[in-house]
């Protein structure tokens, strides 16, 4: 599946091992949330012994609160989309960019439609796994196609009207 990371198809540099397979000894894995959370300071020592990182596949239906104590110890919170009319994971994203600071890797997963990306690049999302070669390529140019806009979100871009605002002489008013 292609990865779309800062605008550009790149490989993805976490393995992700089946539920029944071993850990391997070195490299970066993305874990399913049952596995990581069966022994997660197990999983998470794992990494720090040989540099490797560690990722978790958050379904949508688990409260974001479970991966807290973890956050700081995580490289990756891929986030699920298990249709496209599921919107759970926008609402995930939000509250572990926003409220709980986490400043990884947030990937979306499942099913990430192109028409969606400006959506979840507002919601916090910077890396996106797709179904489609067509899309990954498209992303780039979407991306790219605003630059300004009126709701504050996750991404920490500056909304129009703080832009006015900024722009204005000290003590005028809108």
């Amino acid at each position: 599946m292609p990865l779309v990371r800062g605008h550009a198809i790149v490989a993805d540099d976490f393995v992700h091992p089946a539920d029944d397979a071993p850990l391997p000894a070195e490299g970066n894995v993305l874990l399913p949330a049952a596995r990581f959370l069966a022994d997660p300071d197990a999983v998470l020592s794992r990494g720090d012994k040989n540099n490797g990182r560690t990722g978790v596949i958050w379904p949508n239906d688990r409260d974001v609160d479970d991966l807290v104590p973890y956050l700081d110890r995580l490289a990756v919170v891929a986030l699920v989309f298990p249709v496209f009319r599921d919107g759970r994971a926008y609402s995930q994203a939000r509250l572990l960019r926003e409220r709980h600071g986490f400043k990884g890797e947030l990937r979306a997963t499942g099913q990430v439609l192109r028409d969606q990306f400006v959506f979840m690049l507002r919601a916090g999302f910077d890396a996106f796994e797709v179904k489609k070669p067509s899309d990954a390529e498209a992303f780039a140019g979407v991306a790219q196609r605003y630059s300004v806009f009126y709701q504050p979100t996750g991404d920490g871009r500056i909304t129009a009207f703080r832009r006015r605002l900024l722009r204005l002489p000290q003590g005028a008013r809108p």
